[in-house]
């Protein structure tokens, strides 16, 4: 079976956060697609440039596995207005499949009405807006409720990564047994 893994991402978005889990996602054999607004290559705000595979508008959710949301303040202000992407976390969500939040990737979990009465993290900038929308705020390297991994910070990709993909063989290995 190929695994295939979702990365929703935008201009400036923040490199760390989408560097390590793009490889590290390689690294355990998953098929990456990393979709924009547009299609094509964009930067973080670091200067990294970013490969684009698809425009978000192509994007079949039933195709993927897990969803990736790396952070980055500038790129989720203009992300969130996206009516597809936040129709995609929404449905994402209701099918119950994984979603690896991390920093501000928090605001589309916001925007997308994915985190009322969850356990959600998000860089500390973004706490009074979770906790406004309906979550609880909980700071720590990997927060998970139900299918939603969240993490406050770059600091904590191994532990986040660690956990979304943890969360996801667990999911498959359910799906198995009722197979």
């Amino acid at each position: 079976m190929i695994k295939k893994a979702l990365i929703l991402t935008g201009k400036l978005v923040q490199d760390h956060e989408f560097i390590y889990p793009y490889y590290r996602l390689k690294e355990e054999d998953f098929q990456v697609t990393v979709a924009t607004e547009d299609g094509l290559d964009t930067i973080g705000v670091l200067g990294t440039k970013i490969p684009v595979d698809e425009k978000i508008d192509n994007i079949n959710p039933d195709e993927y596995d897990l969803l990736v949301l790396p952070g980055g303040a500038k790129a989720m202000e203009y992300m969130r207005q996206n009516k597809r992407i936040l129709e995609i976390i929404s449905d994402w969500n209701k099918n119950g499949k994984v979603i690896a939040s991390i920093c501000h990737g928090g605001q589309l979990l916001i925007s997308a009405k994915v985190v009322n009465g969850r356990k959600i993290s998000g860089y500390y900038s973004i706490k009074d807006d979770l906790i406004n929308a309906g979550a609880e705020y909980v700071d720590a390297p990997a927060v998970v409720d139900k299918n939603i991994i969240s993490s406050p910070h770059y600091k904590h990709l191994g532990p986040w990564m660690k956990e979304a993909l943890k969360q996801l063989n667990a999911q498959n290995d359910k799906k198995n047994r009722t197979i």
